[in-house]
């Protein structure tokens, strides 16, 4: 891959930073919304109702595990674990010196969801789920579970196809060679001193 080539994979970290921290806000905030938006809904009486007849309802459910109700009475360890995927995007967004675009969105969406999901264990001690398909059985979601999802696959897309993992060997071992030979003379010069 040409250096050329490479430039698309060397985004600046503003422009990292920004798309990551925008995603990040949408998710949070669209996931906030339609949580505070239905548990509102609840103390008026609603339960459920149909909102694609077939397809998709609306259906009120606490949720006290993470994504999908798995690991239901580990409400604190999901909360370290949110904080540590923002920490993990901010300092790998910063670090790494080459990486997808694809990257950069899903990681903000995936930290958008956790920091969403945390913030209802934290206040209420469990997640507000609401989303329910009726043409399979899946367990009932939010907005937040489908930032974490949809964020992982697109991230993990754009890991794949990151030229970060895409070593040229000839040129790689070209270059071990040039520096252990780079050593050798250093240390032929400082006997011959």
């Amino acid at each position: 891959m040409t250096t050329d080539d490479q430039k698309e994979y060397r985004p600046r970290r503003l422009w990292r930073a920004g798309v990551a921290a925008a995603l990040f806000v949408l998710f949070l905030v669209l996931d906030q919304a339609s949580k505070i938006f239905v548990r509102n809904l609840v103390r008026h009486g609603f339960i459920a109702a149909e909102f694609i007849p077939g397809i998709v309802e609306f259906r009120f459910a606490m949720n006290t595990g993470a994504a999908f109700s798995l690991g239901e009475g580990f409400g604190f360890i999901f909360i370290l674990l949110a904080i540590a995927v923002v920490v993990f995007t901010v300092v790998y967004l910063y670090r790494a010196p080459l990486v997808s675009k694809l990257e950069v969105i899903g990681l903000g969406m995936v930290a958008g969801g956790a920091v969403g999901n945390a913030i209802d264990r934290a206040l209420f001690g469990f997640v507000t789920d609401f989303i329910c398909t009726q043409f399979i059985d899946f367990p009932i979601f939010n907005i937040a579970d489908i930032g974490i999802t949809c964020g992982a696959v697109i991230a993990f897309i754009g890991f794949m196809i990151s030229p970060a993992n895409k070593v040229d060997a000839t040129a790689e071992l070209n270059r071990r060679d040039a520096e252990a030979k780079a050593r050798r003379a250093a240390k032929r010069e400082g006997r011959d001193r």
